[in-house]
């Protein structure tokens, strides 16, 4: 059942829940990702996104997003002229991507410490969000449960440790997904729990030799 918030959107500085909440959510996601803060942003805006951008402020949401902004933040406002004072560089540019929601948007960050990430995602209404691409992997990632992203090289054992680990702690898996570029290659995993991924099931799981990035991405509404 929809609840009042997934029609009417969230509590944000407006105007549209899915061109302005849904965009700041896109952005906040994007820098828990990349699991620091961003210093260079290429965004690249498909379909509805595109064409509305400046008109329902989607690149100052965007862009407060990954600030790390919320979406009732009257900061958002002030975004893109905030950026430089938080270190970040950033583009605009459109794009034509094929088979995506109309609102989506293509985002590359480049971190603090030089690290990249590539996420494609989508604001597909009421504020709600759909991260459809990591680093070129294909996901499904709704921010609506506590989420667990690893990418590891592709050896047995390794899913086995991390779910083992995720129980000890008492993290009941709602959803899982894995791909892989090529087999023996490098791996993408995607864990959606019904609890936060604890702190100290981390440690465990980094130190795990075939882990190459572990990330913990709290549901929507509790840090993003």
């Amino acid at each position: 059942m929809r609840g009042l918030f997934d029609i009417a959107g969230p509590i944000m500085v407006g105007p549209s829940s899915s061109h302005t909440a849904g965009a700041v959510r896109l952005g906040a996601m994007a820098r828990v990702i990349l699991g620091e803060r961003p210093a260079a942003a290429q965004i690249k805006l498909h379909g509805s996104f595109a064409q509305t951008c400046r008109g329902h402020g989607t690149d100052k949401a965007l862009i407060g997003g990954l600030l790390g902004f919320a979406p009732d933040d009257e900061r958002i406002k002030s975004a893109l002229g905030l950026a430089a004072d938080h270190g970040l560089k950033y583009g605009f540019s459109t794009v034509e991507l094929p088979d995506v929601h109309p609102n989506t948007a293509l985002i590359e960050l480049t971190g603090v410490s030089g690290q990249t990430r590539r996420v494609v995602g989508a604001s597909v209404g009421g504020g709600n969000i759909l991260i459809t691409s990591i680093d070129g992997y294909p996901v499904r990632v709704t921010g609506q449960y506590h989420t667990l992203i690893t990418i590891h090289e592709d050896k047995p054992g390794v899913i086995a440790v991390v779910t083992k680990r995720l129980a000890e702690e008492g993290v009941n898996i709602a959803f899982m997904q894995v791909s892989r570029q090529e087999r023996g290659e490098e791996a993408l995993m995607v864990i959606e729990a019904d609890e936060a991924i604890p702190h100290q099931a981390l440690p465990p799981i980094r130190a795990v030799a075939a882990m190459k990035a572990v990330l913990a991405v709290p549901a929507l509404g509790e840090g993003v």
